[in-house]
């Protein structure tokens, strides 16, 4: 079952209102969508985006049954074009943007697209299946230098150098195809398990860049925000975190950070969805136009 991180403290901070505008960047299966759609009837929308045809399809079924249909906008794409998106559907007087930074469980546990290392899935990563490089050409094809670039900045893996000259050393042999492959040569190298889920993060972010369309998409969203509108982000490692935090604190003078520490999953939330574990929370109101 989807469980969407944070649902009920992100509710409280934006302060739902009937007839508000709300826009989900990362629609996911469609738990912050849905709930924010129960609370800003009859006329309020829902412009929800998701990189993943299925997830956005799924977003829409589930809408549709709850009768909310009329009252959401569905767009398969990246919110890093949040701004043409918007225009393109008229999307109008926006109460509240939300991003939930993380990857859905779909992904992880069912995709097929190996995010997680401890499956035999085929080195995908990519939750658009319909661009992009794959981190299976990553793995096989960068140079050694460029994997130990992305091990050490984007997985924070300290032995960054000594995994990507066993991948390369591996790969003049035989292609690395599978997750559990990968997971493998890290661990001869390491031997821990906690340097494949670094690794596996860091190709993640490689493949969707990620931390750069954050960074490009934060200021969008804020521009597009009428006054008084909040911002919310829910990032899951530090890097994502960093980047939210430092633009919360360059746009300070035009905004109030409602959030003065990030808030964390409470232990009843971390009973029912260990995942959420990692999350902080952020939220800021815009104060000037």
């Amino acid at each position: 079952m989807h469980t969407p991180v944070l649902k009920e403290e992100i509710l409280q901070f934006l302060d739902i209102k009937p007839n508000q505008n709300f826009i989900d960047c990362t629609a996911g299966e469609g738990g912050h969508t849905l709930a924010i759609l129960e609370k800003n009837g009859p006329k309020g929308k829902v412009l929800a985006i998701d990189r993943d045809i299925r997830n956005i399809s799924l977003v829409e079924d589930k809408a549709k049954g709850a009768g909310f249909k009329d009252r959401l906008v569905a767009v398969n794409g990246s919110y890093v074009d949040l701004a043409s998106i918007v225009k393109k559907n008229n999307f109008n007087n926006i109460s509240g943007i939300v991003f939930d930074l993380g990857l859905s469980s779909w992904h992880i546990d069912d995709s097929g697209r190996g995010f997680t290392f401890t499956k035999n899935e085929f080195l995908d990563m990519r939750y658009s299946t319909e661009n992009g490089i794959t981190a299976w050409e990553i793995v096989n094809y960068w140079s050694e230098e460029d994997i130990s670039f992305i091990l050490f900045n984007y997985g924070e893996e300290n032995m960054a150098k000594k995994i990507a000259k066993e991948i390369v050393d591996v790969r003049k042999i035989n292609k690395i195809n599978k997750a559990d492959e990968l997971s493998d040569i890290v661990y001869r190298i390491t031997k821990s398990r906690k340097a494949s889920a670094r690794v596996f993060q860091a190709l993640r972010i490689a493949v969707n860049d990620e931390l750069e369309n954050i960074s490009r998409v934060l200021p969008v969203a804020f521009d597009l925000l009428e006054q008084n509108g909040k911002l919310v982000a829910i990032s899951f490692h530090s890097l994502e975190d960093r980047i939210v935090k430092s633009f919360f604190k360059e746009i300070s003078d035009n905004a109030e950070i409602l959030t003065k520490k990030p808030i964390v999953p409470s232990i009843k939330e971390l009973k029912n969805n260990l995942r959420s574990r990692s999350a902080k929370l952020r939220i800021l109101i815009k104060t000037k136009q």
